[in-house]
């Protein structure tokens, strides 16, 4: 949920602007308060720290406290997890001595015991925060049984340690050495540069630097230096790993003249969608090179029914997939938050496929679910947009998004590329099971083919002089509630719609059924609350357009996502955002769009900050 940088390079360097410049590309993951540790040429290690934005801390360093140039720094952007969000408790945090600083990211579980502990010998704590117990663990070893030697200090401290952590750790003893950690408490990159060396929690916030980026796993601890990196288990053992090298560059994190990375997101869509299917779908036949190692293994052989474990917007993507699976493939399909599948004593063995959808592969309550299902003997499918990402660890077969960075906390080009992917991976399934034949498959890949194209067309329109999303958000943005509605895949559309909403515009919205409406969630609606209806052309259109007119009968203001073409649907509602007709089941693909647009131009008269929304992160990397 945090952000980690840190740099170690040669004396005289700039470390300050790299730290800044790496903390504001990683700002999306927590944005509650901000510092840096740096330790200059003198051998000083001096600490700023704000509550607030990135913004702040820069505006106190512009005020005269920047530090000067030197080897060593490390720096941290927070999501609050324990302790008010405020300058005490911003990171990194120093021990006692001023020698040793802590960056951290996850929860520590069982923090109030050590620090008790702690206490009893004698340590002063200065914040609420339960990472401070590290810097004083720490304390405790690199004085005590490491006899200063900062690497065999962190491995006795991690020892210690019940919970999640990714972690950065210097000393100012220690001029040419920056440590990193991680367990559980998101992910951590080394980006390998040439005489300096890079830490950070995302692979942008580096990449200006260095293409070349060593992942870490869970459980290993890296030492950077500036002619080099070692990785080891935290027992000690020593790993051997190459760098990967990154394709993509720094420009595809940039905004690209976009007032917001959500709304440049939004735009990027159709090229997300066409690299998801890139190398999949060819001539009109479905290549999925990823499942071969699973399907010659004959695990899949055995599936009787196939679980969907997800949060969020992913979990919308699984609950979309479940009507189609269902309908392709012929067998059962569930979708669970994967926040209950942890606890709910799952009922899964090798008759069960796990499919994990997380777009950043650290979603925590997703890797504990799967865990649990892997012990299980389940077989598990990850889908996901992030490369070498904890999830990928624990999955027989991986399936990337390949939807290039999204820097906006709101998902948005990963949540069509997740859909995509899962309409991919039921159609592989239909074909395996003999459910459809090459024919079947080949006219839905035909279609799905031309939906980036349709997605562009409706995104074209939006940008026209004659678009009416923006007029009818800026109009609807003085609401404090709305509805959202549809039927089968219209459905989980809906739920998706109206979670954009709110995540970025603060709007309370509900998704619902549509037949669930009279069943208590109607009482909510009169002429302040509007209802936004997903009606696109499919078996159930007319139970929706029923579902409408019982709204209208209640004076609620009716807003509808149709199909091109359907002009009777005008007299059941008062405003109509059209989308290009497909298929049923790819229908979802098309009608969010405008829903992302409505939400995304809401927000922006409302004054929110939609690339950063309050209390939000991008990666949930904690319980």
């Amino acid at each position: 949920m945090c952000g980690i940088i840190g740099y170690v390079g040669p004396q005289g360097t700039d470390v300050t602007s790299i730290l800044l410049e790496g903390l504001s590309k990683l700002e999306y993951r927590g944005y509650d308060s901000a510092g840096i540790a740096v330790l200059t040429s003198n051998g000083t290690l001096e600490l700023r720290r704000r509550a607030g934005k990135i913004a702040n801390l820069v505006a106190t360093l512009e005020n005269g406290s920047r530090p000067e140039p030197g080897p060593l720094g490390i720096g941290h952007t927070r999501w609050a997890t324990h302790g008010r969000p405020n300058d005490a408790n911003a990171h990194p945090h120093p021990d006692c001595t001023g020698v040793l600083t802590v960056a951290h990211n996850g929860i520590i579980e069982n923090y109030a015991e050590l620090r008790a502990e702690l206490e009893r010998e004698g340590h002063i704590f200065r914040s609420e925060t339960d990472t401070e117990v590290l810097s004083h663990l720490v304390e405790r070893y690199y004085f005590g049984d490491a006899q200063h030697d900062l690497e065999q200090a962190v491995y006795l401290a991690l020892q210690c340690v019940t919970g999640s952590y990714a972690i950065a750790v210097v000393s100012s003893e220690q001029p040419h050495l920056l440590i990193g950690a991680r367990y559980g408490g998101g992910p951590l990159i080394v980006g390998v540069g040439e005489g300096e060396q890079f830490l950070a929690s995302d692979i942008p916030a580096i990449l200006k630097h260095t293409r070349r980026v060593l992942i870490l796993d869970e459980g290993e601890i890296a030492s950077l230096r500036p002619g080099g990196v070692s990785i080891s288990k935290i027992d000690g053992t020593p790993v051997q790993r190459d760098p990967l090298t990154i394709e993509w560059n720094v420009e595809s994190a940039e905004k690209g003249g976009y007032p917001h990375f959500v709304l440049k997101e939004i735009h990027e869509q159709p090229d997300a969608l066409r690299r998801a299917l890139t190398g999949r779908v060819r001539e009109g036949k479905l290549h999925l090179a990823e499942l071969e190692q699973v399907r010659q293994s004959g695990l899949l052989d055995k599936v009787q029914r196939i679980i969907i474990v997800a949060c969020g917007t992913s979990y919308h993507a699984g609950l979309i997939a479940r009507y189609a699976i269902e309908q392709w493939a012929r067998i059962p399909v569930e979708a669970i938050t994967a926040a209950e599948f942890r606890y709910c004593n799952p009922i899964v063995g090798p008759e069960t496929l796990c499919i994990a959808v997380t777009q950043s592969g650290e979603t925590a309550d997703t890797l504990v679910g799967i865990r649990q299902a892997r012990e299980h003997g389940a077989p598990v499918i990850a889908i996901t947009n992030v490369v070498a990402s904890a999830i990928t660890r624990l999955s027989d077969a991986v399936l990337y998004l390949q939807a290039g960075p999204e820097i906006g906390v709101v998902a948005t080009k990963t949540f069509v590329t997740s859909v995509t992917v899962l309409y991919l991976l039921g159609l592989y399934l239909a074909l395996q099971r003999g459910r459809m034949t090459s024919e079947e498959v080949g006219e839905i890949l035909a279609a799905l083919e031309h939906i980036p194209n349709q997605v562009q067309q409706v995104l074209s329109s939006a940008a026209s002089p004659d678009d009416q999303i923006e007029p009818l958000a800026k109009r609807m943005s003085h609401c404090s509630s709305m509805m959202f509605i549809g039927r089968g895949v219209g459905f989980p559309t809906a739920l998706e719609g109206a979670l954009k909403l709110k995540e970025i515009s603060y709007i309370h919205a509900e998704g619902l059924p549509a037949g669930e409406l009279k069943h208590g969630s109607i009482a909510l609606l009169d002429p302040d609350t509007p209802l936004i209806a997903v009606a696109t052309a499919s078996h159930v259109y007319e139970k929706v357009v029923s579902n409408m007119q019982e709204v209208r009968a209640r004076d609620a203001r009716v807003i509808v996502v149709a199909t091109e073409g359907n002009e009777s649907i005008r007299q059941h509602a008062d405003d109509v955002l059209y989308v290009p007709a497909t298929i049923e089941a790819l229908s979802p693909l098309l009608a969010i769009i405008p829903l992302q647009l409505f939400a995304y131009h809401a927000a922006v008269a409302r004054g929110c900050n939609v690339d950063q929304p309050r209390n939000l992160a991008k990666s949930v990397t904690v319980e």
